[in-house]
């Protein structure tokens, strides 16, 4: 049965660009299942890669007659996307379906499980599922294959556990996404004076379970039939007086609780707080004769309740300063809170330019003019263009003769965009030897030199952390990109010595990086450790398009919630200040 198809403005029925890149991903992954020449799956993974980044609908373009020049898509790629746009379907997908289970693809969602080690349990002992790769890593069968071992058991079976609870969370982007839908068409309900998210979504953590709204109304009824009403609910868990909770087609439950506006700055507190911040606030109000709760302070003397309408009258009359939201974690804050000492968290005002940013020039779907056009219409004065070196195959990397020329594009830029600036900068390989991919001649030209682990992840933690360690100590290095390799919910962090990377970075004082894409690496606990060790951080958007670079808000969130103010970051200088810095 084919899959359901979106629908354009003009009312052409088309695949998405999510869809292809899935079926071409997959496509790549069956490939190497099946054991075919590497080159191939690499090829369709660059296309899928490229059609999900594009800005305009793919399937679209190829109907209308003007399908985009896409990199990697020769004639042969190209006529499959033509048939994907076309009818939704692909007939040499669906050959290929046919020749490898659903439970091999199933297994490659394992974090640490590649096509190869699928094709190797497939073929030598018969596993063509989760749950049969779970009982075989249970019995110990897989350390009989040449390759794995008792700790790959270990791991396999710790990385189905995550996997499982992972499903049932959304991604903080994600989560934003659907939160905002809610909120912008409910705001406007009779009676509603004010409408946040609350829970774990206001307190920004990296993933989230259901979704906490919170109301002040006049009309609590009017609000949660409105909530109950909206077309995306696809069953009603609960409705009260002054909650409703809901379960959304897509995605997760939403818990809506409604207040009155004399009562907002308890409800909103108790709301957001984690469950320890919460149990911490209780016992400073209990010091002084008061029972807190989300309705207000109860008098314990006399019963009496006094309402706070707002979170600062909340904090105040418990002799705390008012606490972001992104520290209610009873992690320090209440201390902090009752000496005056919270920081000044940085926020996203503060931020003026962008250390990671992709263009066309290797895997990025935007030219470097419209990158930074973006970037300045969004209030940045400055960006690092960082496309990619030679060794990461994938995206096209820069030969030297091609940094070249892209410097005196730049430059052209500049002339024509000032005062807003691009710097020239990289984002090298740290090859799996520990080597960079350029030469110390040319990272000498670059303004900023980035660098990164992208392959060679299952190597031990004493190797992994010299090659992170290589490029901290290289004096041409100033930022190391993403550095624990995560990607929330899809891939876990490398097993680094943190310490040692965060020592070697205080030292050189070689810059680590926020990245505010779905990677959201470094995390909060790793990004205040490293604030603590000493060692200057960005934020940065990692973006390949222009909707990407608005990213930085979340590693913005990232570093609110790991304690870190604006000096605090490197995306807070101006390019001079951050070029003097640097040299």
């Amino acid at each position: 049965m084919p899959r359901p198809r979106a629908v354009t403005r003009s009312g052409e029925a088309v695949i998405t660009n999510s869809e292809l890149a899935r079926i071409f991903n997959e496509i790549g992954d069956m490939l190497e299942i099946l054991g075919e020449v590497v080159y191939k799956s690499v090829a369709y993974r660059r296309v899928a890669d490229a059609v999900e980044r594009y800005p305009d609908d793919v399937a679209a373009l190829y109907q209308r007659g003007t399908p985009p020049k896409l990199p990697g898509a020769g004639p042969a790629l190209s006529a499959k996307l033509a048939e994907l746009s076309a009818t939704g379907e692909l007939e040499y997908h669906a050959r290929l379906r046919a020749q490898v289970p659903d439970g091999l693809l199933d297994i490659l969602r394992i974090p640490g499980v590649g096509p190869r080690t699928v094709r190797l349990l497939h073929v030598e002992l018969g596993i063509d599922s989760v749950d049969a790769l779970r009982a075989a890593a249970e019995q110990g069968t897989l350390r009989a294959l040449k390759g794995l071992s008792a700790r790959t058991e270990q791991n396999v079976l710790e990385a189905i556990t995550r996997i499982e609870q992972k499903s049932r969370r959304l991604l903080l982007h994600d989560a934003d996404e659907l939160m905002g839908g809610l909120v912008s068409r409910l705001r406007d309900v009779r009676g509603v004076v004010r409408i946040e998210p609350a829970g774990s979504l206001r307190r920004r953590r990296e993933t989230i379970g259901d979704l906490d709204l919170l109301a002040a109304t006049d009309e609590p009824a009017e609000l949660i039939r409105a909530l109950d009403a909206l077309p995306e609910v696809r069953h009603i868990v609960s409705a009260g007086s002054d909650k409703s909770s809901i379960v959304l087609t897509d995605g997760p439950q939403v818990d809506l609780m409604v207040c009155p506006p004399s009562t907002w700055g308890t409800h909103l507190v108790h709301f957001t707080g984690s469950k320890e911040h919460n149990v911490a606030l209780r016992g400073r109000a209990l010091d002084r004769g008061l029972s807190l709760s989300e309705k207000g302070f109860k008098v314990v003397d006399d019963g009496s309740l006094i309402t706070a309408a707002s979170e600062e009258e909340v904090y105040d009359r418990l002799d705390l300063a008012w606490t972001p939201p992104e520290l209610r974690e009873d992690s320090g804050e209440i201390a902090a809170a009752a000496t005056g000492s919270l920081p000044t968290l940085v926020e996203i005002g503060d931020i003026r330019g962008d250390t990671h940013v992709h263009s066309d020039w290797t895997d990025g779907v935007d030219s470097i003019a419209v990158m930074a056009r973006a970037a300045r219409d969004m209030g940045r004065e400055w960006i690092v263009l960082t496309d990619h070196s030679p060794s990461l195959g994938v995206t096209r990397g820069l030969t030297p003769e091609r940094v070249e020329e892209q410097r005196a594009e730049i430059a052209r830029l500049n002339a024509e965009l000032a005062p807003f600036r691009i710097l020239h900068g990289t984002e090298m390989e740290i090859r799996a030897d520990a080597a960079l991919d350029y030469d110390d001649a040319l990272l000498a030209r670059f303004d900023v030199v980035v660098a990164s682990i992208h392959t060679g992840r299952r190597q031990s933690t004493a190797q992994l952390t010299e090659r992170a360690l290589a490029a901290i100590e290289n004096p041409h290095v100033d930022v190391v990109a993403h550095p624990s390799g995560r990607i929330v919910g899809r891939r876990d962090p490398l097993p680094l010595d943190w310490s040692r990377v965060f020592e070697a970075a205080a030292r050189t004082r070689t810059i680590l990086e926020l990245n505010g894409s779905p990677r959201l690496d470094l995390s909060d606990t790793h990004a205040r450790a490293a604030a603590a060790a000493g060692v200057w951080l960005t934020i940065a958007s990692d973006a390949h398009r222009t909707e990407e670079l608005d990213q930085l808000r979340y590693g913005v969130s990232v570093a609110r919630r790991a304690w870190l103010r604006a000096e605090d970051v490197a995306t807070t200088l101006t390019a001079d200040a951050l070029l003097e810095r640097l040299s």
